[in-house]
């Protein structure tokens, strides 16, 4: 999302003076809109495309939608997330699979665009659930383009059909007709024909393109373009339109630096779809796309439903309930610790999942200089333990701490650090898995979940009593509960009871009694039992 963080900031800088006021005037809107045009002819968004979007957001701004609104800031926030949503093509539009396999998928697009490597990466996701690509290697010109599409077919774990050898040896209309009979006789469910491209449009690059097309009739043909060429960006894309057509757009390169609002003008330009969307370099930073998710990932409103998806490919349900058990035994190791942050890097970029939470534009500092090869130390630092030292940090003394950070390049200083968060996480989340509060530190425990009114309370209690009687327990929540037992001259024992703040029940409401065999009914039923 690098390449439209710089429209991302302008508009949440635009929206960020609305905030202020409590009833938009006419004057505010046609400001508001003046920095929306800015804001995108500035990312290089086609000027149509600007003019018809600031005018629909202006004429619903100044609406009774808005004057109405008890928020009229959140309310043009809206109606411009549902702009953008409209000029990125409405609908997420899906892959259309053949009646009769197999589907045929076709990739056109300029030189450099990235269609090679988005070859493999639609094979692989297209494996991934479950079907059985074929890859085929219809890019006869570019020098070394065939061998290119077999280590990325190779590394996709795909079959690959390649019968030339290409640097401008053999015909790609046979190559591509070949493929088809090829893929029936060894049951591939999906063909994806990756084609020449040009360093510009030219009679020849659409011709050849047209004839593959002619010759296997594909189910789909995707053109990809780079996110980073700017507003030439539309012209190729009509270009292409009118030479071969095509039935879906996919963005490549959208980890670049470079403006990239030319492609925020291709779905309304050409009235076909973004499909997919490149974000890095790895064959798994691929992902369908979805307008009104990157819609909110522009203005700053987050991603979750992304994030989401992304943590349920990498984290097994059984797996997370095993862990949970271990927090609440307190059985958790370091090697449950490993395994954890490795599937934590299976998501991804810790950097792109941190920058779909909503707000994550203020975090932009923070963001950049959070270095990802910080996993990389704290793995080499476990995987330098014995199995037992995981297993018993404690018996991490200095001698095996110093061979620890020898074997994996680090300091012991490193080391001691990792070994102390550690401890640290895995007390509080015991605390949590055992339902209590957990002390925060510098913070203490959270205020109003506990029953003796916070940190400062507990110390003023602690210092009276001079350390007489103080609770000795490790659980805050509990600790402060007791001494406001004390506080109220009960047994510490009656603290859970005095307090009935879990479900309103308990000694507050009956002068100190137990619980009557109805309010255990009660907490038994809310709990499902």
């Amino acid at each position: 999302m690098a390449t439209f963080g710089t429209l991302s900031d302008r508009l949440t800088a635009t929206f960020s003076a609305l905030r202020t006021k409590g009833k938009l005037s006419p004057a505010d809107v046609d400001g508001t809109v003046r920095e929306i045009r800015k804001a995108l002819l500035d990312a290089d968004v086609a000027l149509p495309v600007v003019k018809d979007f600031t005018a629909a957001v202006r004429e619903r701004a100044l609406g009774d939608e808005v004057n109405k609104a008890l928020n009229p800031a959140q309310q043009v926030v809206q109606i411009v997330n549902d702009e953008l949503i409209t000029i990125l093509g409405g609908q997420q539009r899906r892959l259309q699979f053949a009646k009769n396999p197999p589907t045929v998928i076709m990739l056109a697009g300029l030189q450099g665009a990235g269609k090679t490597t988005l070859a493999g990466k639609l094979a692989k996701w297209l494996k991934a659930d479950g079907h059985t690509p074929l890859l085929v290697a219809a890019d006869l010109q570019r020098p070394n383009a065939v061998q290119q599409l077999q280590v990325v077919a190779e590394q996709a774990g795909v079959a690959v059909f390649a019968p030339e050898p290409g640097n401008g040896v053999g015909n790609p209309v046979k190559v591509a007709q070949a493929a088809l009979k090829h893929a029936r006789d060894k049951v591939h469910d999906v063909v994806i024909v990756d084609t020449a491209g040009r360093l510009g449009v030219d009679a020849e690059l659409m011709k050849q393109a047209a004839d593959i097309r002619k010759a296997v009739d594909p189910d789909e043909v995707l053109f990809v373009i780079d996110a980073m060429i700017g507003q030439d960006a539309v012209a190729t894309a009509k270009a292409f339109q009118e030479g071969v057509d095509f039935t879906g757009v996919v963005l490549s390169k959208l980890d670049g630096d470079a403006r990239g609002g030319a492609a925020l003008s291709v779905a309304s330009v050409t009235g076909r779809p973004i499909m997919f969307a490149s974000t890095g370099e790895g064959l798994d930073d691929f992902e369908p796309f979805y307008p009104d998710r990157m819609a909110s990932r522009i203005l700053d409103l987050g991603d979750i439903l992304t994030l989401i998806e992304q943590a349920q490919k990498a984290f097994d349900e059984e797996d997370a309930r095993k862990t949970a058990e271990k927090f609440a035994t307190d059985s958790f190791t370091l090697e449950d610790f490993l395994a954890q942050m490795q599937q934590l890097k299976q998501m991804g970029s810790l950097k792109g999942m941190l920058g779909m939470l909503p707000g994550a534009r203020g975090m932009r500092e923070q963001l950049e200089n959070f270095d990802e090869r910080e996993l990389v130390r704290t793995e080499a630092i476990i995987q330098s333990m014995t199995p037992a030292e995981r297993r018993l940090p404690k018996l991490l003394n200095g001698s095996r701490r110093l061979r620890i950070a020898k074997g994996s390049g680090t300091t012991v200083t490193e080391v001691n650090a990792l070994v102390t968060r550690f401890e640290q996480a895995a007390k509080m989340m015991k605390t949590v898995a055992k339902g209590g509060v957990p002390q925060v530190p510098g913070m203490g425990p959270v205020p109003g979940m506990g029953g003796g009114g916070g940190a400062a309370s507990l110390r003023k209690a602690q210092a009276k009593k001079k350390g007489k009687g103080a609770s000795k327990s490790g659980n805050p929540a509990k600790r402060a509960a007791e001494e406001a037992a004390r506080a109220q001259g009960l047994k510490p024992g009656a603290a859970a009871g005095a307090s009935g703040a879990g479900f309103g029940l308990g000694a507050a409401s009956r002068g100190g009694a137990q619980p009557t065999p109805e309010d255990l009914e009660t907490i038994q039923r809310m709990l499902g039992r």
